[in-house]
């Protein structure tokens, strides 16, 4: 089921809204926490201006019970605490599943799969694509990309953007999720490295004197 960013209910209708969804709270989530900071490396990179993503918790509708379990979702969003997609966290406690993903790979494949469907949703624009075939990219295992055996996928290691490639059909992985930066055409990649040292203050803007 997918959820679209958060609006209150009007007031003047007499119905009681949703609890209203908030930031999650720092160290609560520590390997959503962890794979978001990966995913917003993607993000800054190939996104000039944008802000990084964030994470929202929605509580649920009644407070969990002494020794309960809470059943509150955690959404990938957009600083302003917009998101669209689906939870990024277990949606069934009650059934034994663990708040997070076991592994490092898995939770980093879910949190890009909605951080890439919040900004393509809230954005209107194809995010992240492939410089060499202008299509977007998806997140998988390495080797997804490879349609004559797909089954070779490397389901273990680290999840890549791969690109389903162009009339030839040939797909490809393009990066590592976290490692857009470097698979970036040239000019784009100085001009990132331009932008991060011009936020770092090692660099002043045009007409702008030296630092002493």
């Amino acid at each position: 089921m997918n959820y679209f960013s958060y609006a209150r209910n009007d007031p003047g209708h007499g119905r009681q809204g949703p609890p209203e969804p908030r930031p999650a709270e720092p160290g609560r989530w520590p390997k959503l926490e962890a794979a978001l900071a990966v995913v917003n490396r993607d993000v800054l990179a190939t996104l000039p201006g944008q802000d990084a993503l964030v994470l929202m918790a929605e509580p649920p509708w009644q407070d969990a019970s002494p020794g309960g379990i809470d059943r509150g979702q955690v959404y990938v969003a957009m600083a302003d605490g917009r998101w669209h997609g689906n939870a990024v966290n277990a949606c069934d406690l009650g059934e034994g599943d663990p708040p997070e993903p076991d592994d490092a790979a898995t939770v980093l494949a879910v949190v890009a799969d909605a951080a890439q469907s919040t900004l393509m949703e809230l954005l209107w624009k194809v995010w992240p694509t492939c410089w060499e075939h202008g299509i977007g990219l998806h997140p998988g295992p390495v080797g997804t990309a490879d349609d004559e055996d797909p089954e070779e996928a490397d389901a273990d290691g680290p999840p890549v953007w791969w690109c389903r490639g162009g009339r030839d059909g040939e797909g490809h992985d393009v990066a590592p999720v976290g490692e857009l930066a470097g698979a970036l055409p040239g000019k784009q990649r100085r001009a990132l490295r331009r932008g991060e040292r011009r936020r770092d203050g090692r660099i002043m803007p045009h007409g702008v004197g030296k630092r002493e």
